[in-house]
């Protein structure tokens, strides 16, 4: 008998974000696959008895083989288990869900996906940074700051839509995207921000300028997981300063 896999996304870290279904498929889990960002908090509504294997992915660091992970959800349904494919944010968002389908389709195996609150967002109001404006902006653009090998992102071309950039992955290569935004036209000025450790106990939060974004990163010792957001929205998180974990930058006028 074939089992089932849900593919849940445990939002940013704080428990109190997952969704009902979340927590429903949580409790009828047999296997868990969890991902090294996953919060502790979120398993305490794993169900007695299911079996949690980590499959630690996290930029930067040794990971888990994405075609390994897929293979152990395969041959876990296929044994007729309740499997659970956990992972931090959304699926579908920086999540490889789309990779994750993929293999489950091609298997015969039945799925669904369960949203998750993603970090961009999450991170975004830790900073009180609304990501759409209707003075300001009329969309956001999500990016990842970890290209593919062999691929090259148009920075330029980003920049001039106008639009704010929420930045994953982008810490370890934030002296690089800040060289390439700067050389896309984007203003030195340009308000930016960053969070990392979103929704947690040790949350921080930083807010300055595109010009001294990787500098104050180096002085502030901030460090993955953390999102980038870099546009003039981000002005919003100058005002909340006081409220920051970590001092803020004087931005101009």
């Amino acid at each position: 008998m074939t089992g089932f896999v849900y593919l849940v996304g445990a939002g940013p870290g704080d428990p109190e974000l997952l969704t009902l279904k979340a927590v429903k498929a949580l409790a009828r889990a047999e296997v868990v696959l969890c991902d090294d960002l996953v919060g502790e908090g979120v398993l305490v509504h794993v169900r007695a008895g299911a079996r949690i294997v980590r499959v630690g992915k996290r930029g930067g660091c040794r990971s888990t083989p994405q075609e390994f992970i897929q293979r152990l959800m395969v041959r876990e349904a296929r044994r007729g288990r309740v499997v659970v494919r956990l992972k931090g944010g959304d699926p579908f968002v920086f999540g490889r869900g789309g990779e994750e389908c993929e293999a489950l389709r091609a298997a015969g195996i039945p799925f669904e996906v369960v949203n998750g609150i993603t970090a961009a967002l999450a991170a975004a109001t830790a900073l009180g940074i609304p990501l759409t404006h209707r003075a300001l902006c009329h969309g956001a653009i999500l990016v990842t700051g970890h290209e593919r090998e062999g691929g090259k992102t148009d920075w330029r071309a980003l920049v001039a839509t106008g639009l704010p950039l929420v930045i994953y992955m982008g810490v370890a290569r934030c002296e690089a995207l800040q060289a390439a935004l700067l050389e896309a036209g984007m203003a030195p000025a340009m308000p930016a921000a960053a969070v990392s450790n979103v929704t947690r106990a040790d949350e921080r939060c930083l807010v300055t300028r595109l010009d001294r974004l990787a500098g104050s990163l180096r002085r502030e010792a901030l460090a993955s997981p953390a999102i980038l957001v870099i546009g003039e929205v981000a002005r919003s998180a100058a005002g909340n300063r006081a409220a920051l974990p970590l001092r803020a930058a004087r931005l101009p006028g």
